[in-house]
């Protein structure tokens, strides 16, 4: 990436929000479009390849803390027109940029390596821009670079998701090339490009009496040239790797949440640390029980003489004992109680509490005895009439 890409390049625009997002904003913004665009789900769209290379350069700069400040920095002091070409011969203006930044050389003078002048930027300004670019001047070693991050999905049983489950995933991400080790040459032995002499990049002429850097065209930024390209890479000592991992789904996972499992992504490169690994978990409903957050529910039916004269009632579990709960007398329909200790798992692994709502049944077919003796409990409660206050209550006031 090339100083003029940080100084002119919108990264804000590229992730669709405003300047002053906060880090929450900026996070939720990439993951959606990250989506959206990733190469596995767009395979063969060249142009979604390229606007996935660009939301993840954005968000490289915008989710570090430090590089965003140094990136508004530079922005502010360059992209609004900072320096500009002053009057002078054929309208240049020339001066050098570390003359501003630096704490240089005097005529006769000793320069002591401390902060200068100008905010005390006192590396020069290539210390100002190459913690931001992640690029040196020449003779400088080409630094490390971070894996990608990879998106993956997995779906599990309900009960997997209550209790965690460890689950094997097939991925596919950028590595090391296997065919030649990532040298990119198929005898190993690639040289240092003359051109940028190791380096991967290259300064240019920018205007207004400062260089540019840009990467290498001769060996595309690695500092690196293939006498004898390797014909899987083709000389950029990058490959697609399948490999399969064994993920553990934490317990308490909800349908469609997203995990991170930091240093399980793309291989970094030259030493740099690998990306992270981002899970979408799906979860398959349960035949009988549901989830209120960390409370499992379930709907228990009681005849009316369990409800009405009270009862002690056994009640399933997910994956346990049954657990009994006593009705009250009087317990209409409806009602909801509670079983502690028993629903899902949380962080801290406590667990949640079963709620068990009770359903009246009413019997569809009963013998001649139970009828006989409904009817003449229908007859006894005859006075009795449970809609009196709807009539009452539909009047309004």
């Amino acid at each position: 990436m090339s100083t003029k890409d940080f100084i002119e390049k919108d990264y804000y625009k590229v992730l669709g929000v405003p300047k002053d997002a906060t880090e929450a904003e900026i996070k939720k913004a990439y993951r959606k479009l990250a989506r959206e665009y990733h190469p596995d789900a767009n395979t063969g769209d060249a142009k979604a390849e390229e606007r996935f290379k660009d939301v993840s350069e954005a968000y490289d700069v915008l989710g570090d803390a430090k590089r965003r400040k140094e990136y508004d920095e530079a922005r502010a002091l360059f992209g609004g027109g900072g320096f500009r070409p002053g009057p002078g011969a054929g309208g240049q203006f020339n001066f050098d940029l570390n003359d501003l930044f630096g704490a240089g050389t005097g005529a006769g003078g000793t320069g002591t390596g401390t902060t200068g002048g100008a905010g005390g930027f006192g590396g020069g300004i290539g210390d100002v821009f190459g913690g931001l670019f992640n690029r040196g001047g020449p003779g400088s070693r080409v630094q490390p670079r971070r894996g990608q991050d990879i998106e993956s999905e997995v779906t599990l049983s309900f009960t997997e998701a209550v209790d965690g489950a460890t689950v094997p995933l097939r991925m596919s991400s950028s590595a090391a090339c296997k065919g030649c080790a990532g040298t990119g040459d198929t005898n190993g032995t690639p040289r240092v490009c003359p051109t940028c002499v190791g380096t991967g990049q290259v300064s240019r002429g920018g205007g207004g009496g400062f260089s540019l850097t840009d990467p290498c065209v001769d060996c595309k930024g690695r500092g690196l040239i293939a006498e004898n390209p390797c014909s899987v890479c083709r000389g950029s000592g990058r490959a697609t790797s399948s490999r399969t991992m064994q993920v553990r789904i934490p317990a308490g996972v909800s349908n469609g949440q997203r995990i991170r499992l930091r240093g399980k992504g793309a291989p970094g490169e030259r030493g740099g640390p690998n990306g992270d690994l981002y899970v979408t978990v799906h979860v398959d409903p349960h035949p009988l029980f549901g989830r209120r957050g960390d409370n499992l529910t379930i709907t228990v039916p009681v005849t009316f003489p369990e409800a009405a004269l009270g009862a002690d009632i056994k009640v399933p579990t997910l994956g346990g004992p049954p657990v009994t709960l006593k009705l009250p007398p009087g317990t209409p329909g409806g009602r909801t109680m509670r079983a502690r200790g028993k629903g899902a798992t949380r962080k801290d692994g406590t667990r949640g509490d079963l709620l068990v709502t009770i359903e009246l049944a009413v019997p569809r077919d009963m013998g001649e005895r139970a009828r006989k003796a409904l009817e003449e409990y229908r007859e006894a409660a005859a006075g009795e009439d449970p809609r009196a206050g709807l009539f009452e209550a539909a009047k309004g006031d």
